[in-house]
């Protein structure tokens, strides 16, 4: 038995990586998926190569009107908004001295506004229908305790831990379950970028600071997209209708609470 068969699913930043894995999978499950991206271009050859039940949908969450469009699109296309993940992340390092306004302003604009409103929205949506819905948000291991060179990034995903947990307190009288996800370190593109970065500010040859931090995980590797997708259908289907406001770790044994 599909565990999502008839939800309407948006996903936020899916055009690639975890998003990418968390829409086939939840495709699979029976879901319809609006994949939200700011990229449309690469939304739509997601959405096309996935297949089913996904479609494009522009979205910029550092834009309400943007935000607001997208909901109304899911809307329009499948009837209603039952399930919403706010994946859309940036992410950057520097030594704390080197940290400038426009690149904090940059991160929290996307990382913690863009989360907490593009929930809002949603759960405004969801309130209409009168149904109840599941809103998951990313958070990440980084939220979890400081590191040296990503002071901001850490604190914006510190926030969503703390976001969710109000939330969660909030919309449970709406039957809306907010709840996070903690990953350790995925692999991808992603992790290149954030590689060449640590590179540069540490000092290492392209490639070294990747294999430190796979050598420092207790499973002994990084996590693929498909590593987390079981929670992302666990939290969106019924089976979590008892449990709101957690933030669950997936990171290969990384942090324990």
């Amino acid at each position: 038995m599909k565990r999502l068969n008839g939800k309407s699913a948006l996903i936020t930043g899916a055009a690639r990586g975890i998003g990418r894995g968390f829409a086939e999978a939840y495709i699979k499950e029976g879901a319809t998926v609006a994949i939200g991206d700011i990229n449309h271009e690469a939304a739509e050859q997601t959405a096309a190569e996935i297949g089913g039940g996904a479609y494009a949908v522009h979205m910029d969450v550092t834009e309400q009107a943007s935000i607001d469009e997208a909901i109304s699109r899911v809307v329009a296309q499948a009837g209603k908004l039952d399930i919403l993940i706010n994946n859309a992340a940036l992410f950057d390092a520097a030594e704390t001295v080197d940290i400038t306004r426009e690149g904090f302003e940059r991160l929290y604009a996307v990382n913690v506004a863009g989360t907490l409103f593009t929930m809002q929205a949603a759960a405004k949506q969801m309130i209409a229908q009168g149904h109840g819905g599941k809103i998951i948000n990313m958070a990440s291991q980084a939220g979890r305790r400081g590191e040296s060179l990503v002071l901001v990034y850490c604190s914006t995903k510190a926030a969503v831990i703390s976001m969710t947990q109000s939330a969660g307190l909030n919309l449970i009288q709406h039957g809306i379950n907010v709840n996070a996800i903690a990953p350790g370190v995925v692999d991808g593109t992603h992790w290149e970028h954030v590689d060449a970065m640590f590179a540069k500010l540490e000092g290492k040859p392209i490639g070294q600071k990747k294999a430190e931090v796979a050598a420092s995980v207790p499973a002994g590797r990084f996590a693929v997209p498909g590593d987390l997708t079981g929670m992302a259908i666990f939290l969106a289907s019924p089976e979590s209708d008892y449990i709101l406001s957690q933030t669950y770790n997936v990171d290969g044994g990384q942090w324990m609470s």
